[in-house]
């Protein structure tokens, strides 16, 4: 086990370039889609690290909820404002460690900078980690949980997701 009290530092590997400029700019809820292009654009000396990525089609981001301030360990989420939700089964902002996830289009590569396509950050937001997206569960085995239920609920009540 390790210490409760440790800290982990880490330094950004790059920034987001994004057409988004504040929070309220990004769809959330029920139905969002993110078609939002932009690049990430990467320190110089890490570009290096770019080789042959050109060959995958989506990317996963980790980034900074920069601008997120504070969590909340149960709340009500857009997508289901019906029931609180824990915010470990939930993509809500405010986490205890402010680290958001994000799946991106890769457009292309021009340099140290990724054009991608998907983006639901805001501009200058600070990349921690790229990987390549890889999935090795079947469709059939994935389950989504709350949001499953919560989707049947709308459909039921006639409302679009």
């Amino acid at each position: 086990m390790t210490d409760e009290g440790a800290t982990v530092e880490m330094r950004p590997i790059g920034f987001v370039r994004s057409p988004h400029r504040d929070k309220a700019d990004i769809p959330k809820g029920p139905g969002a889609e993110h078609h939002a292009e932009g690049t990430l654009e990467l320190r110089p000396e890490l570009e290096a690290g770019l080789q042959d990525i050109e060959g995958f089609s989506h990317l996963f981001v980790l980034w900074v909820f920069d601008r997120s301030e504070g969590y909340e360990l149960v709340s009500q989420v857009p997508l289901d404002l019906e029931t609180p939700h824990g915010v470990f089964a939930s993509r809500s902002p405010r986490r205890p460690n402010a680290i958001g996830l994000s799946v991106v289009e890769l457009l292309g590569r021009e340099g140290r900078s990724l054009r991608v396509r998907g983006l639901d950050m805001l501009d200058g937001t600070p990349i921690l980690d790229i990987k390549p997206y890889l999935s090795g569960v079947p469709a059939e085995k994935l389950r989504r949980g709350w949001v499953a239920e919560a989707e049947e609920r709308r459909k039921q009540k006639g409302q679009v997701p």
